[in-house]
């Protein structure tokens, strides 16, 4: 921890003409005491650290110093990746070794780039969370982040609706998605078996499934109660091939274990499956349909009044099957979570939206529009306060 506290220091006056007691102690989060020590023990290796005395003083490298120790190592050059999104990587333990990445990197580079890295940070910021949520960063998040970058198996615990279930997983990737984390895992011994239907292939994923995110599920980090990571020791261990699964030369070899580790499937791609499973989530939800007439700006307003593809959808459906009709407005077949959450959405729309059915959901729309009708009837005046006009 120390070395590595030095290393930094000496990083940081090579990035700096000087640096004061109380800006190096901020930087390494130590006293100004501490400071000191590390200066000394940093001179007395023969690292020529000077100090200024004064009101204005500080330390600084003296001759031209140029520590050689700018190769990034795997987890630094692992974060300095991550770096754009520093929220992140405080929640998984990863800022130390972010910020020893970027002092290397600017300690290699011309005097005159230097400022390179604090110019794009103060012009480029990624703010993950939606609005109106205060983030929690899940206890568990550092000791699941640890068994991702090892490649190493869990055994987690997670609420499960009323209950509590224990897996054992394959972590393979974590998502960061409008401020909560999700683990990419895979159930540990294998794939799932192929379907045994008739004209069915051996080793084809499941229907819904393609063969890049067939086994694969997706588990909210916050939800695990407790984890623990495989030990490293135990001889290897080749997992079973899941029964039904066959063994033609066209399935997917199953994983092999190495004591506590596991070997990735390398035509997995986090990307790609978090884009695949997000879009069959957004489709799950959407179990029911209600069929609009739409003005011109209704058209327009839809996407961002409901699930933005299924309008985008809907949309396309109805231009497809023909034009708007006499006054412009086009019919469209939107699918929806349900009947309670297209009221709240399509409120929005006001009047460049017309519920033709459900038959239900219209008279509920209607309702709304009396009502609303009837508090615009009487003059603005008479029910506002003294001084609003």
């Amino acid at each position: 921890m120390r070395a590595a506290r030095l290393i930094r220091m000496v990083l940081l006056l090579q990035s700096r003409p000087s640096m004061t007691a109380g800006e190096l102690a901020r930087e390494l989060e130590v006293s100004e005491r501490t400071v000191a020590r590390d200066v000394l023990s940093l001179s007395e290796a023969g690292v020529p650290v000077y100090a200024d005395r004064g009101r204005a003083g500080g330390y600084r490298l003296i001759g031209g110093y140029r520590t050689r120790l700018t190769g990034l190592g795997r987890s630094e050059a692992e974060a300095l990746f991550l770096s754009g999104v520093p929220s992140a990587l405080r929640e998984m333990g990863l800022a130390d070794a972010a910020s020893v990445a970027r002092l290397k990197v600017s300690a290699a580079l011309l005097p005159e780039l230097r400022d390179a890295a604090s110019g794009a940070a103060q012009r480029f910021h990624l703010d993950a969370p939606a609005w109106y949520q205060e983030p929690e960063t899940p206890a568990l998040l550092p000791a699941v982040a640890d068994a991702v970058w090892d490649d190493r198996r869990l055994t987690v615990r997670y609420l499960r609706k009323d209950r509590e279930v224990v897996r054992e997983l394959e972590p393979y990737g974590l998502v960061l998605k409008a401020g909560v984390w999700y683990l990419a895992a895979r159930a540990s011994g294998g794939r799932p078996a192929a379907p045994s239907g008739p004209g069915a292939p051996q080793g084809a994923p499941p229907p819904g499934e393609s063969r890049r995110t067939a086994g694969f599920r997706v588990y909210r980090v916050d939800r695990f109660t407790s984890v623990e990571a495989a030990g490293a020791d135990g001889a290897d261990e080749p997992a079973e091939p899941p029964e039904g699964a066959g063994g033609s030369a066209g399935a997917a070899p199953p994983p092999v274990r190495t004591g506590g580790l596991f070997r990735r499937d390398e035509e997995f791609d986090l990307p790609a499956f978090w884009a695949e499973r997000a879009q069959e989530f957004a489709r799950s939800l959407l179990r029911e349909e209600v069929v609009l007439r739409l003005s011109p700006q209704g058209v327009r307003q839809l996407p961002y009044v409901t699930e933005r593809s299924a309008a985008r959808e809907a949309i396309a459906t109805a231009l497809a099957a023909g034009r708007p009709d006499e006054q412009g407005r086009l019919t469209v077949a939107l699918a929806v979570e349900s009947a309670e959450v297209a009221y709240s959405q399509l409120l929005a729309l006001g009047p460049e939206g017309e519920v033709l059915a459900p038959s239900g959901l219209r008279e509920r729309f209607a309702a709304a529009a009396r009502r609303t009708a009837a508090l615009y009837a009487a003059p603005a005046e008479e029910g506002a306060p003294a001084g609003v006009r």
